[in-house]
């Protein structure tokens, strides 16, 4: 069931140019619209991405469908799209939502932390496990993420959001490069000493059933990627082949000028091949090196 807009709040910054609405549910999320800059797929990419993360327990914002009337468009004149040279009205229907962070609260969510604070968020070793989901669903754009904490809290919690970039935006394919799909300061990755600093994130994405993705792409609507179902598939198909990839695409990034595990220990393509090899045994092992 979908959750109706009744209201709207303010336009949000980035280039979907999501829109800020109350839910009839009491709550209020970042909407994103159907006819966005970016491409219709990116509200799909947002959905089922967010959907992943959650399922392998990273901090993610809930996601909900939200109907946007026809009413609430005509009569809300800043539900509309900035094209550059020309605009036009927001389109009604069927769009993504994502609960907003923190709600309405000033001062309770911060999109940037100096070193020392960053230091000290809650759950910084989260990092890593959303390094592994962009690898794998192949996020072309760098990773975001908000810091919220409640009141009387010193600590921040950083909270994983946009997704729209997953699966290369509008295109659905997989082109892999070291440094995308990471956060642009290296400070969230300094304690990574080995593949365990991933857990248990990395391995519920490897071992994650194909029903629990196959259930979250079957909740997308189809007028999300034009309709065709054999798309969506092929997608989920390629997804689930990944999984046996999502190590060597850190591997990658490890490597890369960025230098972005200095505690790193061992050799990390011996301890895989062991990783591996406890797994699976040597047979499977290796079919999949």
């Amino acid at each position: 069931m979908a959750v109706v807009a009744v209201q709207h709040i303010r336009r949000m910054r980035g280039g979907a140019q999501g829109q800020l609405m109350l839910g009839a549910d009491g709550h209020v999320y970042v909407v994103k619209f159907q006819n966005n800059p970016q491409h219709i797929r990116v509200l799909a990419n947002e959905f089922l991405a967010t959907r992943l993360a959650a399922a392998a327990g990273l901090t993610a914002p809930q996601v909900e469908l939200i109907e946007v009337s026809s009413w609430l468009v005509e009569n809300t004149a800043e539900l509309e799209m900035d094209l550059g040279r020309t605009r036009e009205k927001c389109r009604p229907g069927l769009q993504f939502g994502s609960r907003f962070v923190g709600g309405l609260m000033p001062g309770q969510v911060m999109d940037f932390l100096p070193e020392e604070q960053l230091a000290e968020v809650k759950n910084l070793g989260e990092f890593a496990g959303i390094l592994a989901l962009d690898k794998w669903t192949g996020n072309a754009n760098g990773r975001q993420a908000v810091f919220a904490r409640k009141q009387r809290e010193r600590r921040y919690r950083a909270v994983f959001i946009d997704y729209g970039y997953c699966f290369h935006a509008g295109e659905w394919r997989f082109e892999d490069a070291p440094l995308r799909g990471v956060y642009y300061r290296n400070d969230v990755y300094r304690e990574v000493s080995g593949w365990e600093s991933f857990e248990p994130w990395l391995t519920r994405m490897e071992t994650m059933p194909a029903d629990t993705v196959w259930e979250a792409a079957s909740e997308v609507p189809p007028e999300w990627y034009g309709g065709d179902l054999s798309d969506m598939e092929v997608l989920v198909e390629k997804l689930l082949a990944r999984r046996s990839r999502i190590r060597e695409l850190i591997e990658e990034f490890g490597k890369s000028d960025r230098a972005p595990f200095p505690k790193w220990v061992g050799d990390g393509k011996k301890v895989e091949e062991e990783w591996k090899m406890g797994r699976w045994g040597s047979r499977i092992a290796e079919r999949i090196m």
